[in-house]
């Protein structure tokens, strides 16, 4: 029997963008859109295509362009709630949280503030260093600065604001260095060059529920041979353990990591936070506040062995979203999944 949400009936899903996770995006509004409808909400669609076109609808054949944005605000504006399933820049980054506070429409996931540090890799960095949590030792360079990097040991190249690896890669010599650069700033003109971790690649969600209180999913181990990048992630070369085999002081050491960066960023919704697990404990790598959410992605996969099913994280979400609560104090670690 479908459960039926009364407070937040008209949900508008938003997908696409225009930036290099675009066909993930896609793909992660077109799973909740169809959870949400098995789960009884009425569900309304509108893509963003790569040329910044908005339209109505998901299927490109199927749907129709509006004629501005003004249109699509109206769309918007006459919503419950919104789910923001766009990844990366003008999506991810806080830019559809403005877009929905500046509507009075409340929305599935993390505000401005969150959205915007918790992309910026650097920023993310600083806010991790000042609650007390490793991250891989790096330095920032500008794309006007790419010819002036020398090339001294074996680095992981990255822009400070992408998303799902794009521009993600291991530079072994000054010619891969020069190219990982370069391809790097064609994604961001400022390039995050880190020192290489080694350890094992542990992820971790948290999710903050109606009533404000954030929890951690069990952690899940990424499986990859070497960095972790685009390629990896989707070609299905990667595997995932979960719950990761963790002793218990790792487990509690990653997962308190994990509920302090969320709280400090603000997050809202769900984000996962991602780690290298090394002999001196956690090394945060990046937060992702909206990150894949098909049912086949991590973050479902990490909820789903909490006995959460995908339909329920969504619908969680949702609930969130239109009965937003300032956070508790005291995390939980483990929920009521019924």
């Amino acid at each position: 029997m479908k459960r039926q949400h009364r407070m937040t009936r008209r949900i508008v899903v938003l997908g696409g963008g225009e930036n290099a996770e675009h066909d993930v995006s896609l793909a992660t509004a077109a799973a909740v859109a169809e959870a949400l409808r098995a789960t009884g909400f009425d569900v309304d669609e509108l893509t963003i295509d790569r040329d910044g076109t908005w339209r109505r609808g998901a299927d490109a054949l199927g749907s129709r362009a509006i004629d501005s944005l003004a249109a699509a605000l109206g769309v918007i504006e006459r919503a419950d709630v919104v789910f923001p399933a766009i990844h990366g820049p003008c999506g991810e980054d806080g830019t559809l949280a403005a877009l929905c506070a500046l509507a009075h429409t409340p929305m599935a996931g993390s505000g401005l503030r969150a959205g915007a540090i918790g992309m910026d890799k650097w920023a993310t960095k600083l806010v991790a260093e000042a609650l007390g949590i490793r991250t891989a030792p790096a330095r920032l360079v500008t794309a006007a600065e790419i010819a002036d990097v020398e090339f001294e040991a074996d680095v992981v190249v990255k822009p400070a604001s992408a998303g799902s690896s794009f521009g993600v890669a291991l530079a072994r010599d000054a010619l891969q260095l020069r190219d990982a650069l370069c391809r790097a700033a064609r994604l961001d003109d400022r390039i995050l060059i880190e020192d290489v971790v080694r350890g094992r690649e542990i992820d971790v969600a948290v999710l903050r529920e109606a009533d404000g209180r954030p929890w951690a999913a069990p952690p899940l181990e990424i499986h990859a041979d070497g960095v972790f990048d685009t390629e990896s992630k989707y070609d299905g070369s990667a595997l995932f353990s979960v719950p990761a085999d963790l002793d218990d002081t790792s487990r509690t050491a990653l997962t308190d990591a994990a509920l302090r960066m969320f709280d400090a960023l603000g997050c809202a919704g769900v984000a996962r936070i991602d780690f290298f697990l090394t002999d001196h404990g956690p090394v945060l790598n990046e937060v992702n506040t909206m990150p894949g959410m098909t049912p086949e992605s991590q973050v479902p996969k990490m909820f789903a062995a909490a006995g959460l099913s995908y339909e329920q994280l969504v619908a969680r979400l949702v609930d969130a979203a239109a009965i937003r609560k300032p956070a508790a104090h005291a995390p939980l670690l483990a929920p009521d999944s019924s």
